[in-house]
């Protein structure tokens, strides 16, 4: 079950219900603390501000809208919030550096000191933690999502995790409480990815569970359908989103069926 509501205090009468939390959306000038390499292909930012005070970000794939300088209009593109230290005023956003577009040009060049206005996010989907199962993949642009989501698991939770990377220098520490089984597969140029023969693999653990996953926009469908239609998951407990689109510029939707 989903519910739609414009707070995160309403009460929670099922612990397994999702909700949409919808945020006052705002715009938050920030400045650029720190970087960090976390493999070749992906960077770490670290942004902080005073305007970080109230920011809130309560879904693991929440987005936020990284609005990039230039000399004409700016150029905006979607980013999950990988942390948010609000008594530190720290803000994480890790790039994957997988095209020469503007955002790797920015995330490369970045320096401490440099602005960065940054929008939303407008809401927040909520998975609960209290799944007994929870079943994790995508491609490297899934990573931060991912890896937030792993650290926010309790003890008593057990984590499926399917990534794909091109190759072990990009593979990344991943770090939870929870059990963690986690795979890496490896993708070569120009090969087919081996994310959906991967899950058509996957076993579903008894106990009620939640599938999550993001990649490219072609593949996206094919994973939900893999997941709802072959493993036979509840609709209502599968979310599948396209992150990117091959040839396309600021792309970001959610799989329906």
């Amino acid at each position: 079950m989903t519910q739609t509501i414009s707070g995160a205090d309403a009460p929670i009468t099922n612990p397994l219900d999702i909700r949409r939390v919808r945020h006052d959306l705002k715009r938050r000038a920030l400045r650029v603390l720190r970087t960090l390499r976390l493999s070749p292909v992906m960077l770490r930012v670290t942004l902080t501000g005073e305007a970080l005070g109230d920011f809130t970000s309560l879904g693991f794939d929440d987005h936020v809208k990284l609005i990039f300088p230039g000399d004409g209009a700016p150029v905006m593109r979607d980013y999950t919030p990988r942390r948010h230290d609000r008594a530190a005023l720290e803000l994480d956003i890790d790039f994957a550096l997988h095209d020469a577009g503007p955002a790797t040009a920015w995330a490369l060049q970045a320096q401490p000191g440099d602005v960065l206005d940054v929008g939303g996010p407008k809401g927040s989907f909520i998975v609960p933690t209290a799944f007994d199962w929870h079943l994790l993949a995508g491609d490297a642009t899934a990573l931060p999502a991912i890896g937030r989501r792993l650290e926010e698991l309790p003890p008593e939770a057990c984590a499926f995790v399917f990534v794909e990377v091109g190759g072990p220098e990009e593979e990344i520490v991943l770090q939870s409480r929870a059990t963690l089984h986690l795979t890496w597969l490896h993708r070569a140029p120009q090969a087919p990815s081996s994310l959906e023969p991967a899950l058509a693999g996957f076993v579903p653990p008894a106990g009620e569970g939640y599938a999550w996953a993001a990649c490219e926009a072609q593949l996206a469908p094919r994973l939900r359908q893999v997941l709802v239609g072959d493993l036979s998951l509840r609709r209502d407990r599968v979310r599948v989103s396209a992150y990117w689109k091959s040839g396309a510029a600021g792309f970001h939707e959610v799989v329906a069926d």
